[in-house]
């Protein structure tokens, strides 16, 4: 297969040159990296652009209760005989600015497969390419929860359970039950909005934010009429999503457990400054290198490339196309992608 040429070699596996991520690092007690060399390895040209990665990423680390001043140290660079903003990043910060880069650009899905796969080789919880996304949003649906239930019981709402429910019912076109069902979650008791990923997780915070400035804005009261709200709210949310995307909300996958990629990113931390910081660039290429040639066999097995845009808002066929294609699919053994991204060919003729 010819793909596009494409420099990733900060964080290739199988390079170690000296612009490769590792011979970045500094050394003072402990290793750290400059964001500003962070953010030419990740592709970056504008560190207004980069700057907002790296906030979202510090959003996360509070939000996992972990310490920012740990990870992320304010300072100042000279660059071109200036003094410029700057910051020193822990491995762990570097790691969730990654993860909360643009995947659109080669440089930081290659970095999201080198930090997963190097989380990988020191635990077995799950650190998905959307974990920053997914936790940060996640806190906002429940903060959010919060102020929509007040709003909707001083309008009027006896039985929120009810009113949820239609919300639910607007957006995916069935009860919350018989969703959660369909959507086969490992625990009927949780919440389905622990499972699911980045893009779902964003629809429903819209919906709500929509339902509760429906509820201020018309100054509707009783259950009756304010489930009526919720539906519409929710209806509407779920065509914008179909327009945008093509997908159905019922059909997108669920994703790791939150409570576990929480458990995942945390445990990450304390892995990458315990262990990592430690070793050699050497060693930590040949530990990826072992796990790498796995990962390159289940994404050859299930379709899914990390970092791929189209894998993750899920297009309902194989990144490597239907093993039906006849129009020369790589699952059919032919040299076409189905997707666009960085890993498959420039074009598609699928």
């Amino acid at each position: 297969m010819v793909r596009a040429e494409i420099d990733v070699s900060p964080f290739s596996f199988n390079e170690a040159g000296d612009s490769h991520f590792e011979q970045l690092a500094k050394t003072n007690g402990t290793r750290y990296w400059y964001a500003r060399d962070l953010m030419r390895s990740l592709g970056y040209d504008n560190w207004t652009s980069f700057k907002k990665a790296i906030n979202k990423a510090m959003a996360a680390c509070a939000t996992l209760d972990l310490p920012i001043q740990d990870n992320f140290v304010q300072c100042k660079t000279i660059i071109d005989s200036k003094s410029v903003d700057d910051f020193k990043l822990s491995r762990f910060a570097c790691c969730l600015t990654a993860l909360n880069g643009d995947s659109k650009k080669a440089n930081v899905a290659a970095a999201q497969a080198y930090f997963i796969s190097l989380a990988s080789v020191l635990h077995d919880l799950p650190v998905p390419s959307d974990a920053v996304d997914r936790i940060i949003i996640r806190d906002e649906i429940s903060e959010l929860e919060v102020s929509l239930t007040k709003a909707a019981a001083a309008a009027g709402v006896k039985f929120y359970g009810q009113f949820q429910n239609a919300g639910y019912r607007g957006m995916y076109n069935m009860e919350y039950s018989e969703l959660k069902r369909l959507k086969n979650i490992p625990d009927m008791q949780r919440s389905l909005l622990d499972f699911m990923n980045k893009d779902e997780l964003a629809g429903n915070l819209f919906r709500l934010t929509l339902t509760e400035g429906r509820i201020h804005r018309d100054k509707v009261s009783g259950q009756v009429a304010l489930e009526g709200i919720a539906e519409q709210v929710g209806r509407r949310v779920r065509q914008a999503m179909i327009d945008e995307t093509g997908n159905r909300p019922e059909d997108l996958p669920i994703g790791p457990d939150i409570k576990q990629v929480r458990k995942g990113l945390k445990k990450t931390n304390q892995a990458f400054g315990k262990f990592v910081d430690d070793v050699t660039a050497e060693r930590v290429a040949q530990a990826i290198d072992t796990r790498s040639a796995a990962k390159m066999i289940e994404i050859t097995s299930t379709g899914m490339v990390p970092g791929c845009s189209e894998c993750r808002v899920d297009n309902g066929a194989s990144h490597f196309g239907s093993s039906q294609c006849t129009s020369g699919s790589l699952q059919s053994g032919g040299v076409n992608a189905h997707c666009t991204c960085d890993y498959c060919m420039p074009k598609s003729n699928e």
